[in-house]
């Protein structure tokens, strides 16, 4: 795990900006602490920051070949899963290795087969190489987008980054914010490509593009298609453990200390029971984390989402695997800290809003670093197998809109309470969010002869697996590099993915509850109390704490009327949500100060040039 960044021009000379190289590479120094490289020639410049995940000693980067007509040279974020067998095969072909690197893997990998190597690898990636042979940059994303990656076209050429701040640290980029990127931070319907700052793009997932004199080309090499299945049920459970159990051996390996985060929810538990299993065929003992807050569960109260508190089924699951297991637990004052906000919304390059949530993640991964470097998650099961309970409201689904967001109406219908009523009315968030839903159920391709309910039950999951579970991931990464620490999701895997996809939505709820499938193919290494439990999100201080230090952070903000934050939000609607009871405030009223606090700290760090 790396970041990485670049500047493609073929009207200058690169070898005379080494000094912006090294500014753009260095804004990735948090995504890779232990070690950082250069490659710079006439037309094109890579920089890396490396996280040492595997061959310390020789997976150094940038790494190149010199073959006739120039060099070939490669930057790489993320895991190859399936270098070893890579490796061997290419071996068998008369490669010869000088390191044991899964980097040096991907580079001989595109020696050997060119571009049609991205159907060769299983893995999470964001990866650049610049032949020299051909004047040619080749941007690669992996399938599902685990890794960012983020590209700036230029008058003759391209920028590029795992996050936006290493372009923003060339001077041709401008850190310029339009109402096209504003509506799209207001409405979570994550269009694909999307980045907040005008000129910037994502490498989407599953595409490659290559960038020469003839301009910046794309082609997506991979995209979830509709197949029938043929699988009897007994035979879909089994092949659905025997996908994950591969899955989770082949993200096991690491040559520095891994663990695995743990919710006490179906997800997180099954990952940690499938490493447990294998960790325990070489005598090794899982290790765990888990984030709580303080008397969080002596003073829970059940909500509309939550039904449970996470404690004591952690308990369970750390005691069924026997592992080795740490709570992090937060106080109110530690989930305010405006340092760990700034530190948040750097790491994010965007104000999302989303407070504790985003706060508690960081200093989750913040303590694990001191142990582990690699952890892996459950995230992303909800996604494949159905797991969000809009998944099961029939009102839910029959709104033509993304089925997240009418689970989400209070917090919407303060959001336009909350924006300044001139930016609201630019805004046009109901036909933004209106267009984006159309274009996106265009996408979907679907089986003659399905039924209702699995043509509408494949849209529900092709937008869930293409649009929702890109924010998820794309948080994910930003918390987790942001302290140096590598989060991999063994349910993003592409072959698990592409098969519980095609599978009838009859079948992902034969036995009446949501995600069937995990539920059956797990059990075998889960205790009784999570195999029952209901779905249950990401954890929220129910503090009112809480609320009241982000009333007073906000008080503060209040007393500057000229700010630009108020040329985003209702100065007013915030002076009456700091006089509330904070005992008695809704989530979406906090969720509300959440965002303003967070999006006052961005103006601050970026100070964006604002068109609107």
């Amino acid at each position: 795990m790396c970041g990485i960044a670049g500047w493609v021009s073929f009207d200058a000379d690169l070898t005379r900006e080494q000094g912006v190289i090294d500014a753009m590479t260095e804004t990735m120094a948090c995504r890779g602490p232990d070690g950082r490289g250069t490659f710079v020639r006439a037309h094109g410049a890579l920089g890396h920051r490396r996280l040492a995940i595997i061959d310390l000693p020789g997976g150094t980067q940038p790494m190149s070949v010199t073959m006739p007509g120039g060099d070939v040279a490669l930057v790489y974020s993320g895991e190859a899963y399936n270098f070893q067998e890579l490796r061997k095969r290419l071996i068998g072909l008369g490669h010869a290795f000088g390191t044991d690197s899964d980097t040096e893997v991907v580079l001989r990998a595109y020696l050997q087969w060119g571009e049609a190597m991205v159907d060769e690898l299983n893995g999470m990636y964001a990866f650049a190489i610049w032949d020299q042979r051909e004047e040619k940059l080749l941007m690669i994303r992996d399938r599902l987008g685990v890794k960012p990656f983020y590209y700036y076209p230029t008058p003759d050429g391209v920028l590029f980054g795992s996050e936006p701040k290493a372009i923003l640290a060339n001077p041709l980029a401008r850190k310029t914010v339009e109402l096209e990127g504003l509506r799209e931070l207001f409405s979570f319907t994550k269009a694909p490509g999307w980045s907040l700052w005008k000129g910037m793009a994502e490498v989407l997932p599953g595409t490659l593009m290559t960038v020469d004199r003839n301009g910046i080309r794309s082609r997506t090499y991979w995209r979830l298609e509709a197949k029938e299945h043929r699988d009897t049920l007994t035979d879909t459970i089994g092949t659905v453990r025997d996908l994950l159990t591969d899955t989770v051996r082949r993200q096991l390996i690491s040559d520095v200390p891994r663990c695995v985060l743990l919710s006490g929810g179906l997800d997180s538990s099954s990952i940690t029971g499938l490493a447990a299993k294998e960790l325990a065929k070489s005598g090794e003992q899982v290790r765990t984390f888990s984030v709580d807050f303080v008397d969080q569960e002596k003073n829970f109260l059940p909500d509309d989402i939550r039904e449970t508190p996470d404690s004591p089924f952690v308990r369970d699951v750390a005691a069924h695997v026997q592992s080795a297991h740490q709570d992090v637990v937060l106080n109110p004052a530690e989930l305010s800290d405006l340092s760990v906000r700034r530190a948040v919304i750097a790491a994010r390059d965007i104000p999302v809003g989303l407070g504790d949530m985003d706060s508690s993640l960081y200093q989750l991964f913040r303590s694990i670093r001191q142990h582990s470097t690699v952890a892996l998650s459950g995230e992303s099961a909800d996604e494949v197998f159905g797991g969000y309970r809009w998944f099961h409201d029939e009102n839910a689904l029959r709104t033509d809109t993304f089925p997240w967001l009418p689970a989400s109406e209070q917090m919407l219908g303060a959001r336009e309470m909350l924006l300044n009523p001139r930016l609201r009315d630019q805004l046009q968030l109901e036909d933004y969010i209106a267009d984006q839903y159309r274009t996106a159920v265009a996408e979907v391709a679907h089986l003659d002869g399905e039924s209702e309910v699995e043509h509408r039950m494949r849209n529900v999951c092709h937008l869930h697996l293409t649009r929702f579970v890109r924010q998820l991931l794309d948080r994910k990464d930003r918390m987790s590099m942001a302290v140096g620490l590598e989060v991999r999701v063994p349910f993003c895997d592409h072959r698990l993915v592409e098969y519980v996809y095609n599978t009838p939505w009859s079948m992902k709820t034969f036995d009446g509850r949501e995600k069937s499938l995990l539920r059956h193919a797990a059990k075998h290494v889960l205790p009784g109390s999570v195999v029952e439990r209901v779905k249950s999100p990401y954890p929220s201080t129910q503090d009112p704490g809480y609320a009241a230090n982000l009333q007073i952070l906000v008080k503060e903000l209040l007393t500057e009327p000229n700010s630009a934050l108020f040329e985003f939000l209702s100065h007013d609607w915030l002076q009456d949500a700091v006089e509330q009871d904070p005992a008695q405030m809704p989530p979406f009223v906090r969720g509300c100060l959440d965002r303003a606090v967070d999006l006052n700290i961005w103006l601050e760090l970026y100070s964006p040039e604002l068109v609107f």
